[in-house]
C-alpha cells in the first residue's frame, strides 16, 4: 500500500518537474531524479552481496523467509523484470535467477548483470519513461516500472540490513562515507 501511495505522489509530481526543469534549465529531470536514488540502493545492495561471507549465504533468520543468497537472487532476477518492462522489453521470470543460481559469485555476477540492464533503463529520457507498458500490475509507464523498481530494491535492502545485524556485520549504510 505504502509502495502505491509513493508511486502515485511520484507519477503526480513528474509533470511539475519536467516543467520546473525545462523553466529553469537547471533541475534534473525526474527520471535523473529516481535514476539517483536507484544509484544509491543499487551500491548498498551490491556492497552487502560482496561484503557478506560466502557462508552466511544460507543464513536464514527463520523458516518462512529467503536465505541471504535467495534474497540476492530475488533481487536479481526482479531487477531484470522490472527494467526489460522499463525499457519496452519482455521480461523475464522474476524467479528465473533464484532458481538457477546458488553461489556467492554467480548471485554477485547477476546482480551486476541486472545492475547494468537497469543503468539503461534508468539513462532514458522522461518522454520514454512517460510511455506506456503493459505489465503484470495493469499497465502504467515505464517510470511507475523503475518506480516500483527503487522501491522494492529499497525494501529488500532493509531486510538485508536485519541479515546483517543479526550476523555482527555493519551494513554498507551505516558505515562512514568514503
Amino acid at each position: 500500500m505504502f509502495a502505491r501511495s509513493v508511486m502515485l505522489v511520484t507519477l503526480a509530481a513528474a509533470p511539475l518537474f519536467a516543467q520546473s526543469a525545462n523553466r529553469a534549465g537547471a533541475a534534473p529531470s525526474a527520471t535523473a531524479q529516481l535514476k539517483k536514488s536507484w544509484e544509491n540502493v543499487r551500491g548498498y545492495l551490491l556492497d552487502a552481496a560482496v561484503e557478506v561471507p560466502e557462508s552466511t549465504y544460507a543464513f536464514r533468520p527463520t523458516p518462512e523467509v529467503r536465505t541471504f543468497g535467495e534474497l540476492i537472487a530475488h533481487l536479481a532476477g526482479s531487477q531484470d523484470a522490472f527494467c526489460a518492462e522499463a525499457l519496452g522489453e519482455k521480461p523475464p521470470a522474476e524467479d528465473a535467477v533464484e532458481k538457477v543460481t546458488t553461489t556467492k559469485a554467480a548471485l554477485i555476477q547477476a546482480l551486476r548483470k541486472s545492475n547494468d540492464h537497469c543503468a539503461r533503463a534508468y539513462a532514458q529520457s522522461d518522454a520514454d519513461a512517460a510511455k506506456p507498458v503493459n505489465s503484470a500490475e495493469g499497465g502504467g509507464t515505464r517510470f511507475s516500472s523503475l518506480l516500483l523498481n527503487t522501491t522494492h530494491d529499497s525494501e529488500h535492502y532493509g531486510n538485508i540490513v536485519t541479515y546483517m545485524r543479526m550476523n555482527h556485520m555493519v551494513p554498507p549504510s551505516s558505515k562512514p562515507r568514503k
